[in-house]
């Protein structure tokens, strides 16, 4: 039996000796590529090469790739766990001809794989072709011992092949292999059933053309080979599993989770679709689930996507939760995946180090977000528990089941679940219009989306970037565009979007902001706003006319803002020097998770859960300064990626390398990748200060700083206000912390006194007989008081406890008490136990709040809710009366 890890090898080796470059995995998170969310295939890293916009030293290719589907028209996370061979993440084999062979080799090339590396009987397979291919067919009949008949023609669903909605596609031919026991019962007419007898295992994807938004085909430069095969589903075939979570790899994780759960894992028959009905089914599914999610987080984060509320960090959180979710099924109520994914590490160790140098930061990021999801949990459990126990009768809530699956990450079998125990359902039918009313939601932003980049489409056209060595320069224009797409010229006062054959503007990439300046011809000038780099290497300068008039092929003269240009240089350096600082202070495991760098000032991201003390940023802010001074030279080499990692240069998060990059040194500590502009020496930078620390979502911390004169002015800044801050309180500077301090606490017994007081005189006010009963008081017949009062500044804390001194003075009391906070309306109503039968605090409260505009609610015997228009109160207290008679 070839174990997964010698499949893999196999695979790539015999490929290198089909003189085939080995190319490492990509990230998953596709650097350069606004198209795409996650890395979904093995071409992704080689995009540019099948479009012709760029070149690498090689022709041919191999690659065991990283890749995630849980996104877009590769979105496989609902099918997880249900089926034998659906995953999030797996890893994909690839062969790649840029150009050189195509469909003969390909075919040949996977027919000797498959029968003489892995012997896979060749009785057992077919394979589909496209349904005008004819070549291919041919190609399969004449070149391989392919049986005869075991050729099927297929539509473009399953035979036409593209990374996305735009991109590479072309045409593919795929290899299946027959899983059933009878070898001679096989047929075309039970392989189209495709009931999982036959399945997939190789995909060779011929890349003829380049999909447009508009969903126009254009032939590519040179016709090129794409292929990708699932390892996890080639082991599980060559291992005679019956799943891929059976095959080695995957079983190990299992393994984990088996001691861990303390359950066992049985590989129940995949076709059951019901928990309720198999509680080994349910285990064997929340297992698979498990084992694929632990994967999954466990390689986002080591390649430095951190959880978050939108985006990868998103996707990222719902996986954890996910995970989390079906954990409960196996017994978890503890935080339990972060201990999975260990053996994750472990097992993958050899193939991804990244994985290994991460570790600590997997372990932590995933144990914070269970603990973190445990708590929203219990809080969608008690939000479910008080739908059901309102409910009247045995239909569920469809809108508030869709907002339990939305808002609280509750699927809906599991809803399912829980009702069953009560005897209910779902409202099915609300819950479906839920949920389409949201895909039209997202629908709706997609085609806004896609319309804005149809309108301000602009085609890739290679940008000769001369910006390292001058400040100005002249060129030709190449494409002219404004709002309505590309045009012929532009007059005086039009927005323009440009793009020239050679330009000194630094388009936006790296976390450097784009350049501005200015552009000027025979009668006409422009001024550059920004500068943008799409495509790759297309700089597109977005500009104003401000005289003549400007057309497409002019000649033209561009002029960086020189000054600006410095900024930027010495605050971009300032940045290597403080990730340097960063990883002095805090540890080699903080890398970067994004950073802005302007003419005013920069900003670092980085991988943290912990606040940075006031002790570290000394220290750092130190370290950089130390840096400047000892005024390192700042060498720049273009070299190749191989030798640049040797060097131990570092690659920074969301960032694409081609097999030639840009190291930047400065000095021992500082060595990195960047296609940036920095000064010519440390010392040029002249001071550094940070501004602030702080938090930009779970896991990931900022700092704000400034360098050069902008470190000046904030220092400056900085002085005049202590200064200031001095003349107000009569102190010097350095007794001015001592001076606020002594402040700050004689405020805080000030506000203390000022609370009670007014409690004093609230209570005064409510005291019983009091001539300032409102009019708007009842006593009912059965000697229930109803008090109705408006409080003078009154905060929530107060009302409730006067609320409390009502209740404890009368024997039957229904009450609703209401003031102004920070210019919002604030209501409290309580009712005493004896009333409860007849009075619901929550239900009142949520009534009267409709009458400023405000929301809220609460228990049966207190409630609170705020917001909207305080010029209202009078009327939401009459409302309050009216209710009550």
């Amino acid at each position: 039996m070839m174990k997964t890890a010698e499949i893999r090898e196999a695979f790539l080796k015999f490929f290198e000796s089909k003189n085939h470059t080995r190319v490492a995995s990509s990230s998953l998170v596709p650097a350069g590529d606004p198209t795409l969310l996650f890395t979904n295939a093995g071409m992704v890293q080689f995009k540019d090469l099948f479009l012709g916009q760029e070149k690498r030293p090689y022709i041919r290719a191999t690659t065991c790739q990283k890749s995630l589907r849980i996104s877009g028209k590769h979105n496989d996370l609902e099918n997880v766990g249900r089926t034998a061979r659906h995953h999030t993440f797996f890893e994909m084999l690839g062969n790649f001809s840029f150009g050189d062979y195509f469909k003969e080799q390909a075919i040949v090339y996977a027919w000797e794989f498959i029968t003489e590396v892995l012997k896979l009987p060749k009785d057992r397979l077919w394979v589909t072709i496209f349904e005008s291919d004819d070549e291919a067919q041919e190609l399969w009949e004449q070149k391989t011992d392919l049986l005869k008949g075991r050729v099927v023609r297929c539509g473009e669903k399953d035979n036409f092949w593209a990374m996305g909605e735009t991109g590479p596609c072309g045409p593919c031919t795929e290899i299946f292999y027959f899983l059933g026991e009878d070898v001679k019962s096989q047929s075309e007419q039970d392989f189209r059933k495709d009931d999982g007898t036959y399945i997939e295992i190789w995909n060779l994807v011929f890349m003829q053309f380049n999909r447009d938004l508009t969903g126009k085909l254009t032939p590519l430069p040179k016709p090129s080979v794409d292929t990708g095969m699932g390892l996890e589903r080639v082991a599980a075939v060559k291992q005679g599993a019956k799943a891929n979570y059976d095959a080695d790899g995957l079983r190990a994780i299992i393994s984990v989770i088996e001691d861990l759960s303390l359950k066992k894992y049985l590989g129940k028959d995949y076709s059951a679709r019901s928990f309720g009905q198999d509680s080994q089914y349910a285990t064997d599914v929340a297992m698979r689930v498990v084992t694929d999610h632990s994967r999954s987080c466990s390689f986002l984060i080591a390649d430095g996507v951190l959880p978050s509320s939108d985006g990868r960090g998103y996707v990222l959180r719902r996986l954890v939760r996910r995970a989390c979710r079906y954990g409960r099924i196996l017994g978890f109520n503890q935080p339990f995946l972060y201990k999975v994914a260990e053996k994750v590490i472990e097992f993958y160790a050899s193939v991804y180090p990244e994985l290994v140098s991460a570790k600590n930061e997997i372990i932590k990021i995933i144990k914070d977000e269970e603990e973190k999801f445990l708590s929203t949990l219990e809080t969608g459990l008690t939000l479910l528990n008080k739908e059901i126990a309102s409910t009247n009768g045995d239909t569920f809530s469809g809108a508030m089941a869709f907002k339990l699956h939305d808002t609280f990450g509750f699927p809906l079998d599991l809803t399912q679940d829980i009702l069953k125990q009560e005897n209910m359902e779902v409202d099915a039918a609300g819950f479906e219009a839920a949920m389409q009313a949201q895909r039209e939601r997202s629908r709706s932003a997609r085609q806004s989306e896609a319309k804005l980049m149809l309108q301000r489409s602009i085609k890739p056209s290679k940008t000769e970037f001369v910006g390292y060595q001058f400040d100005q320069y002249e060129s030709n224009i190449v494409a002219l565009y404004d709002e309505s797409g590309e045009v012929k010229e532009a007059y005086l006062g039009k927005e323009v979007a440009l793009v020239v054959a050679q330009s000194p503007f630094y388009g936006e990439s790296g976390g450097q902001v784009g350049d501005a300046g200015i552009i000027t011809g025979k009668g006409f000038s422009l001024d550059v706003m920004d500068t943008q780099k799409i495509a790759g290497d297309t700089l597109v300068h977005l500009a104003l006319v401000t005289e003549g008039k400007v057309s497409n092929g002019d000649r033209v003269r561009l002029e960086i803002d020189a000054s600006r240009r410095k900024k930027i240089r010495i605050n971009h350096s300032a940045t290597h020097l403080l990730h340097a600082a960063l990883q002095t202070v805090l540890g080699d495991q903080v890398r970067q998770a994004g950073s802005r760098v302007s003419d005013k000032s920069l900003r670092f991201d980085f991988n943290s859960s912990a606040q940075v003390s006031e002790q570290q940023l000394l220290q750092i802010e130190t370290i950089v300064n130390e840096m400047i001074r000892e005024n390192h030279l700042i060498v720049t080499e273009v070299l190749p990626i191989e030798k640049a990692k040797q060097k131990g240069a570092m690659a920074l998060f969301g960032e694409k390398y081609g097999e030639i990059v840009r190291v930047v040194t400065m000095g021992p500590g500082s060595v990195e990748f960047c296609g940036g502009t920095h000064a010519s020496r440390t010392g040029d930078i002249g001071f550094f200060s940070i501004i602030q620390e702080s938090s930009v979502s779970a896991g990931v911390r900022r700092v704000e700083a400034c360098s050069g004169l902008g470190a000046e002015d904030f220092l400056r800044t900085k002085s005049k206000t202590l200064k200031k801050l001095g003349m107000l309180l009569s102190a010097p500077e350095i007794e001015l912390d001592a001076r606020i301090e002594k402040l700050v606490l004689k405020n805080s017994e000030l506000e203390l006194e000022l609370d009670k007081l007014r409690k004093k005189i609230h209570l005064s006010s409510l005291s019983p007989g009091n001539a300032n009963d409102s009019d708007l008081d009842l006593v009912r017949e059965d000697g229930t008081k109803v008090i109705i009062r408006q409080l003078e500044q009154a905060n929530p804390q107060q009302l409730r406890e006067v609320a409390d001194h009502l209740r404890n003075q009368q024997q039957k009391a229904c009450l609703v008490l209401a003031s102004v906070v920070d210019g919002k309306a604030v209501f409290l109503t309580a009712v005493t136990s004896n009333l409860l039968d007849r009075y619901h605090a929550g239900k009142l409260i949520q009534e009267i709040v409709q009458v400023v505009g405000g929301k809220g609610g609460g228990k049966s015997d207190l409630a609170q809710a705020g917001g909207g228009d305080p010029e209202k109160i009078s009327e939401a207290l009459l409302r309050f009366q009216e209710l009550i008679q």
